[in-house]
């Protein structure tokens, strides 16, 4: 049975308005950053400049993430047999990463500011805040639908999200100040912002991390796949187990399938077919590659060590 084929068209129409959606989120950030530093500047609000420095780091993340998108579309070659996908994953590490180094330099900043508050002009605090919650609102409405299925969206989606999060703190902050002048609040906000996008960033790090290091997925019990496997009658062992995920979209699964006679190419082949079926639709497997054999493994063993 021949292949399905991909509709590629659909597919690199949904790259391109992706590649579209995320620029215009990444032009949004910019604004938003100019605006807060600005901001910052004039009304001495700690909590708009973190924000304002977020935002220019998020910048930056989101325009890796869209050079990223860019470099992901590029076809397979001989030298790169499985194609630039994970450039994406490598984007979403770096994202992550460069968001903890960014809130471990806000940690520092607030606890100065915790020791020594400084008076703050509320009312410019709000009137800037108040434009990068729409501004943001607007992005990741966005990235929205995209960060559901793609790593690399998702971290620039979540450095959106946390900076959508952090202009509702600030102007919840800059209302407390402009009427209570209660200025230790300003550092307090960062703290918090801080702390919800460090848990977030972990997140997408070790999914991360998983993927170059070629873990198994989560969704994968190998014990499983290989009993399910095994109950095939004309199937005695299977050994040499692999299963990892190219991108945060693909699975790929590798065995060696020791057979209980010795069967014809033929038959071997509506085995395999069989095996790609139930695992495709069991599993979401969508790469399966398999080694028949009849008595010529010695390591019988899932996974060889």
């Amino acid at each position: 049975m021949a292949p399905v084929k991909e509709n590629h068209n659909s597919h690199g129409h949904h790259h391109n308005l992706k590649g579209k959606n995320l620029l215009f989120a990444t032009g949004l950030n910019l604004f938003i950053t100019i605006a807060e530093i600005i901001g910052g500047l004039i009304s001495n609000s700690l909590a708009l400049l973190s924000d304002a420095v977020h935002n220019l780091g998020d910048t930056f993340a989101m325009l890796l993430a869209y050079i990223a998108n860019l470099i992901g579309k590029k076809d397979a070659t001989d030298k790169k047999t499985f194609g630039y996908k994970r450039i994406e994953i490598l984007a979403a590490l770096l994202n992550a990463v460069v968001l903890i180094v960014i809130i471990v330099f806000l940690f520092i900043e607030a606890y100065n500011r915790l020791r020594s508050p400084e008076p703050i002009k509320g009312l410019i605090m709000f009137v800037v805040a108040t434009v990068g919650l729409i501004a943001n609102l607007i992005a990741v409405l966005l990235l929205k639908k995209d960060s559901q299925s793609n790593m690399n969206i998702r971290a620039a989606y979540l450095h959106l999200l946390g900076d959508t999060i952090s202009s509702v703190a600030v102007i919840a902050g800059s209302v407390l100040i402009y009427f209570f002048k209660i200025y230790w609040i300003d550092p307090l906000i960062t703290v918090l912002i801080g702390l919800y996008i460090i848990k977030e960033a972990f997140v997408i790090l070790k999914e991360a991390v998983d993927i170059l290091m070629q873990s198994t997925p989560s969704s994968i019990d190998l014990q499983t796949v290989v009993s399910e496997i095994e109950k095939h009658s004309e199937i005695n062992n299977v050994h040499h187990v692999h299963s990892w995920k190219l991108d945060d979209r693909q699975i790929h699964f590798e065995c060696h399938i020791d057979l209980n006679k010795d069967l014809p190419i033929s038959r071997t082949d509506l085995i395999r077919f069989e095996m790609e079926t139930m695992l495709k639709n069991k599993y979401g497997i969508s790469h399966v590659t398999i080694q028949f054999e009849y008595n010529c493994c010695d390591e019988k063993k899932m996974i060889h060590k």
